[in-house]
């Protein structure tokens, strides 16, 4: 199974931490169920042509985090989470991604009035999206 997962290094974002990112949201967003084999380090590091090395420390990061198990000869699947851990991890990956936008924000001279107003349009054109296709 091939991820749909990218890693930018040009991002200040270690690349292990950004595998470890983009896997945990595709597990807490349902893509990837419990169960889904996933590829192998050496796989992984091939599809995104970063090294084996990095990949092991964001699969043992998630390992260790319980996302994930590795079953000696088997493989590496995705683990059952309870409901109360998937619900504070949707929480954390999106708390996480507004914290960066808003760093990004600040980093370009916006001030708070300035980001709420962007967001407040982003979430009326999406609910705008939602009124059209019901």
């Amino acid at each position: 199974m091939k991820l749909p997962i990218r890693v930018s290094e040009e991002s200040r974002e270690p690349i292990y931490h950004q595998i470890e990112a983009q896997v945990t949201s595709l597990i807490v967003g349902g893509q990837l169920p419990p169960g889904t084999p996933l590829p192998s380090i050496r796989v992984l590091s091939n599809d995104l042509k970063c090294s084996v090395i990095t990949t092991r420390r964001a699969y043992q990061n998630l390992e260790s985090k319980g996302f994930i198990k590795t079953v000696q000869g088997k493989g590496t699947f995705v683990k059952e989470m309870e409901t109360e851990k998937m619900e504070e991890t949707k929480q954390k990956v999106v708390m996480d991604a507004f914290e960066r936008a808003v760093t990004q924000a600040e980093q370009v001279g916006l001030t708070a009035k300035g980001i709420r107003a962007i967001f407040d349009n982003v979430m009326n054109r999406r609910e705008k999206g939602e009124e059209e296709g019901d």
